[in-house]
């Protein structure tokens, strides 16, 4: 692998606009190769790209790049009316091309195509590797899967050819068939690529794991796994450091005690020495001055060496982690297990959910999981040979896919007031803080915010909606999370005293949360009752 530097930082710092700091002199360095940047929600990666990508202006400092950048964002299935051609990029060569042959000679148009003149034919032929074709330029993002619009968005970075690509959890909604053929779009990436992202399979196809943790940059030769296990064995090394600094500083302090102890010994021995005419009292007092120039300079000597002692658990200390972690305490809505909750048809069979039942709904993408999702909770006439479902219960708390249930304008707090308006406002503080949005973070609007923590907003106002849901819908929960807090989330769903209806690819993350009934929609939409998560 190269070692040639792809993207430079020089104490990078960026402020939001209501002065929170959101990295603060960051330097380093990503080398050609495939980079995988990883650090807890939060941390800032989703910032450090939109910087690197030129979304985002540093407040001080300088990036330097040896080239155009490419960038996929986290959020873009939020932007419902993008089209297929905007998604790859390509809208404005299009409408160029389109002006010139409608007469328009502008020179502008002609320095926006470029070399692109066959950019319709190429994109043509890389949307049908994905399932698509150029007939598709025109359909929105609100008409395809969030799994089929990141595919998308990823093609068409792949059409660009930028020296340097960033994706920013590339992996969110799709399927395990597309999963597999972005790795082998990872694998044979021309140029560098800088992934942020929770997929551990994924994660094992880079060269390098870079971590942002504290705000510095520090970078791994490997994959996550070594990186891991590298971290894993620092952190024990720092952790018995840590002991034995503090074992050190102990014996330097008792020392320090022992000494005082010594000299107020022989203080008063000599004081008693002299009382009793023992000695000279010329010879008695020269004899306290060396004493006591003695004594300051042993209690100098030994203040030294706390000082240093305590210098030594202080570096010690600042090796070992305390990671935070969110801590999930999900509401008890005491469903009986004879309640009937909901129910899922099709032409073909009728499943119900009942009392505190957990059902996984899977299939592949644009099978119409998320459809199906919204006719449950929406209602709305059946459509032939498609499934449907109905209510029993208007206690449901809904976790959309594209978390775009929230007021992108307001803060958290707002926005969990907004659904639980009873709730004391120390309440819902406590309960963000639990979730790690904390201070200044809970009144920052929404849209600032990083995918991970936009999800623990959206979780925050399950958690506290009054009355608690007796069904929480939850459409792709892992999405954004990082390793740490979709174990977290696992076992709150796992201790969850009331029904659950997930959509997720992530079959592990099923098998912690213990479903019951497992229901997988084919390519056309049908619906089937599997034995368990693996068929």
């Amino acid at each position: 692998m190269s070692t040639k530097s792809a993207v430079t930082l020089r104490d990078l710092t960026f402020e939001w606009a209501d002065g929170t700091v959101a990295l603060a002199d960051v330097n380093g360095t990503f080398t050609t190769g495939r980079t995988g940047l990883i650090g807890r929600n939060g941390a800032g990666k989703s910032t450090l790209l939109r910087l690197v990508a030129g979304e985002l202006r540093p407040s001080k400092g300088q990036i330097d790049t040896v080239g155009e950048v490419g960038y996929l964002a986290q959020n873009l299935t939020l932007r419902q009316e993008t089209t297929v051609a905007e998604l790859l990029g390509i809208q404005g060569i299009l409408d160029s091309m389109r002006a010139i042959e409608a007469g328009d000679v502008d020179q502008r148009h002609f320095d926006a195509i470029g070399d692109d003149w066959d950019i319709e034919s190429r994109a043509d032929e890389a949307l049908h590797q994905i399932g698509f074709s150029a007939g598709d330029l025109g359909r929105r993002v609100a008409e395809v899967s969030g799994g089929e619009a990141m595919l998308i968005a990823i093609t068409g970075l792949r059409l660009r050819r930028t020296p340097i690509t960033l994706l920013d959890e590339p992996t969110n909604n799709l399927d395990r068939p597309t999963r597999a053929r972005l790795a082998e779009f990872v694998d044979q990436w021309p140029g560098t690529l800088i992934v942020v992202s929770h997929d551990l399979e994924l994660l094992e196809r880079m060269d390098a794991t870079t971590e942002l943790h504290g705000g510095t940059l520090d970078t791994f030769g490997g994959p996550y796994s070594a990186w891991k296990e590298h971290q894993e064995q620092e952190q024990l090394a720092a952790v018995q450091a840590a002991r034995s600094a503090q074992q050190a500083l102990k014996v330097e302090k008792r020392q320090r005690v022992e000494a005082e102890t010594k000299l107020a010994r022989r203080e008063r021995t000599a004081k008693k020495t002299q009382k009793d005419g023992g000695i000279p009292k010329i010879l008695a007092g020269n004899r306290a001055s060396k004493a006591q120039a003695s004594a300051g300079a042993l209690r100098s000597t030994l203040d030294d060496k706390v000082q240093a002692a305590q210098a030594a658990v202080d570096a010690a200390d600042a090796r070992v982690r305390e990671e935070q972690h969110i801590s999930l305490v999900l509401p008890d809505p005491d469903v009986p297990r004879g309640r009937r909750i909901a129910e899922l048809q099709d032409e073909n069979r009728t499943v119900v959910i009942q009392g505190p039942e957990r059902v996984a709904l899977i299939g592949a993408n644009g099978s119409g999981k998320s459809t199906l999702i919204k006719r449950l909770l929406h209602g709305g006439p059946p459509v032939p040979g498609r499934p449907h479902g109905r209510l029993f219960t208007e206690l449901v708390g809904y976790l959309p896919q594209r978390l775009d249930g929230l007021d992108d304008e307001a803060g958290a707090m707002a926005n969990v007031r907004a659904v639980a308006p009873g709730t004391p406002s120390g309440t819902i503080r406590n309960q963000l803080a639990r979730l790690l949005l904390r201070g200044d973070s809970v009144d920052r609007p929404v849209r600032t915010l990083s995918g991970g923590e936009r999800f623990r907003v959206a979780l925050a106002r399950l958690l506290l909606a009054e009355p608690p849901a007796q069904l929480l819908v939850l459409d792709e929960p892992t999405n954004n999370l990082d390793i740490a807090s979709v174990e977290q989330l696992a076992e709150a769903l796992d201790a969850y005293r009331g029904a659950l209806l997930v959509v997720s690819h992530d079959l592990a993350f099923l098998e912690r949360i213990g479903v019951d009934t497992v229901l997988e929609l084919d390519e056309d939409g049908r619906m089937h009752q599997r034995r368990s998560l693996n068929g």
